[in-house]
């Protein structure tokens, strides 16, 4: 099935700005916001909750069942600090979000995260665990790392972003437009 609209993960350590910038793109483009940690809690796609960390541990097999329909529709901005669960054919895009440490630091620090989990955190962006993660599960051109620090960033990735989704429907879609078919 073709779809007429992208789905791009955005992806990254927790804390880097993935849910704003999707929010962002979400507001300019005519994609959706597809947050995994809301689709879990609504769809009850838990497995348990992790005590040290103090997080819900997702049933990443009832979740991918809980919107396949969706993402294979496309259209959506999926919002998780992973991606390798995704399957490649659902996606166009992976957008890495990386951030320095010391701006890293403070966001977790201020979300009151637990020494723990903030440390796991810190060690997952300098480890650059979800960027390894991506490589190993997505080709290569479909990877794009972005910095994410401020809200400058935010306003520079989503352009980056909108661009090419305007370039990924031209090329997906134009020509089936143009005479006058939807692809």
């Amino acid at each position: 099935m073709l779809r007429s609209k992208p789905n791009i993960i955005i992806t990254g350590t927790p804390g880097v700005g993935k849910t704003s910038l999707c929010e962002s793109l979400a507001g300019s483009t005519n994609l959706q916001h597809l947050s995994i940690k809301r689709v879990a809690k609504e769809r009850d796609c838990y497995e348990g909750w992790d005590e040290d960390s103090q997080s819900w541990i997702v049933d990443e097999d009832k979740l991918l069942d809980a919107i396949e329909d969706e993402a294979r529709a496309g259209g959506y901005l999926v919002d998780w600090h992973a991606c390798d669960l995704f399957p490649e054919t659902w996606i166009d895009l992976v957008i890495v979000l990386r951030s320095k440490s010391n701006t890293l630091y403070d966001r977790l620090k201020a979300r009151k995260y637990p020494e723990k989990k903030l440390q796991e955190n810190m060690d997952a962006e300098l480890m650059e665990v979800l960027l390894a993660e991506a490589r190993e599960a997505f080709p290569k051109d479909l990877i794009v790392e972005m910095q994410s620090n401020d809200p400058d960033d935010i306003e520079i990735n989503a352009g980056w972003i909108e661009a090419w989704i305007e370039q990924w429907t031209l090329q997906n879609c134009g020509a089936a437009e143009e005479d006058g078919h939807v692809a």
